[in-house]
């Protein structure tokens, strides 16, 4: 019945043509196959020993709310063409307002860089510091390392405890006021306000490489 059926809509459902097609595994469908005068033709029906694949859905119902944010989308570009082009400028302008490149490096020279997975096993405030706080960080040595960074203005240190973020392993030590930082953690920065720390992806260990 659904070859026969399939067949109709050949022309005006061009989308789901080859979908049909391929489902019965027909090269294709023709009216002329199915049409009432060609009852008796053997092409009506497909063949006793015809393999077809397992079925999948030819559309999919449309979510109102697809259709709702596509109108409010529209709502949006009817703005005034001069306004629609001043936010394009200003957009593009924040985009590749970025701090210039720095001088080219070889690969030797970066794989001197050690970069390691690190958890912060704790975090606190450092008396008398506007900017740092004090980390903990396990990098699967025997013991955890200290290192003090600048970004008290962006983290809550409670909220920063068994994170898991990315240090450079090998900076040499530097002795300041408040003691011995013995790394430095990764941030991202730029023209906006706000410091946000790297983050490896799920599964990434204390102690592993990047590279």
């Amino acid at each position: 019945m659904f070859r026969i059926l399939t067949a109709l809509p050949e022309t005006y459902l061009a989308a789901t043509r080859f979908k049909r097609r391929d489902f019965l595994e027909l090269d294709a469908l023709k009216w002329e196959d199915i049409a009432p005068s060609s009852v008796t033709n053997p092409k009506i029906f497909l063949p006793s020993n015809h393999e077809i694949k397992n079925y999948t859905h030819l559309m999919t119902r449309i979510d109102p709310k697809l259709i709702d944010a596509m109108i409010e989308a529209n709502k949006e570009s009817l703005a005034p063409a001069a306004d629609t082009h001043s936010q394009v400028r200003h957009a593009e302008a924040q985009q590749h307002a970025i701090a210039p490149i720095a001088e080219t490096i070889s690969i030797d020279e970066f794989s001197k860089v050690d970069l390691r997975v690190a958890k912060i096993v704790n975090a606190e405030h450092v008396e008398g510091a506007e900017k740092l706080l004090k980390l903990t960080l396990d990098i699967g040595e025997a013991q955890p390392r200290t290192v003090f960074a600048g970004i008290k203005s962006a983290y809550d240190p409670e909220k920063l405890k068994g994170r898991m973020t990315v240090m450079v392993a090998n900076l040499a030590p530097r002795k300041m006021k408040f003691g011995l930082s013995e790394g430095m953690v990764l941030a991202a920065s730029g023209e906006t306000p706000g410091l946000f720390i790297l983050s490896p992806d799920d599964g990434a260990q204390p102690g592993m490489r990047i590279k």
